[in-house]
């Protein structure tokens, strides 16, 4: 590359770009790696998908801040960015919220008026993001999804022993389930039991009750 163009590339990046990308790379790897992946079981699938969600949005939002754009012209690009869309299986809905943690730090990083601005609106995330994900404000709920053979239980009036019974078959301690489908032609019922993460004693046996 020439030398004179690099020179004015730089130039025109240099109005607050370099520090802002900073500020917004490590806000994402402490989002991704001090908080997504220590509490949601080392769960690495997505961190590509954050990251560069980050990374894009953050130069998209960059670069738009420091263009005068028509009224028209902003609808009409927004119109064809939601046109695009992921047609992948269902993303859950904590990682939806990641998602939109690391589309929001990148946007946060791009447009605020000063690099202070940035790194408060950020450490404001994070740490919310810290407490509540971490169970040291309230407990984490967690939930699964079981198969149930014995389709007497369902009925209302039999609902305290039903609730023991998962108890016992799954060691864990249930406080709450909600009943999702039932197959009168198989005798099968899909449960959604919820449990609290430091309740968990042992895991789920495969006799009658089994995971789906």
């Amino acid at each position: 590359m020439d030398s004179a163009l690099l020179k004015n590339l730089l130039d025109n990046l240099s109005e607050g770009y370099f520090p802002r990308l900073l500020t917004d790379a490590l806000a994402a790897c402490v989002l991704m790696y001090c908080i997504y992946l220590p509490n949601n079981n080392r769960n690495r699938e997505y961190l590509f998908t954050f990251l560069m969600f980050n990374l894009v949005i953050f130069h998209i939002a960059f670069l738009l801040n420091k263009t005068e754009m028509s009224l028209g012209a902003a609808f009409g690009l927004f119109a064809v960015f939601g046109l695009l869309r992921y047609r992948t299986e269902d993303i859950p809905m904590k990682e939806m919220t990641y998602l939109f943690l690391a589309i929001a730090l990148g946007l946060v990083t791009a447009v605020a008026r000063g690099q202070g601005e940035a790194a408060g609106v950020c450490g404001v995330l994070l740490a919310a993001t810290f407490l509540l994900d971490s169970g040291r404000i309230s407990r984490k709920e967690l939930h699964k999804d079981l198969r149930y053979e014995q389709i007497e239980m369902i009925k209302p009036e039999h609902r305290a022993r039903l609730l023991q019974d998962l108890r016992e078959r799954t060691g864990l301690d249930i406080h709450f389930f909600t009943i999702q489908n039932i197959d009168f032609v198989r005798d099968i019922a899909n449960l959604r039991v919820f449990y609290h993460e430091h309740q968990t004693t042992n895991p789920p046996q495969a006799t009658g009750n089994k995971s789906s």
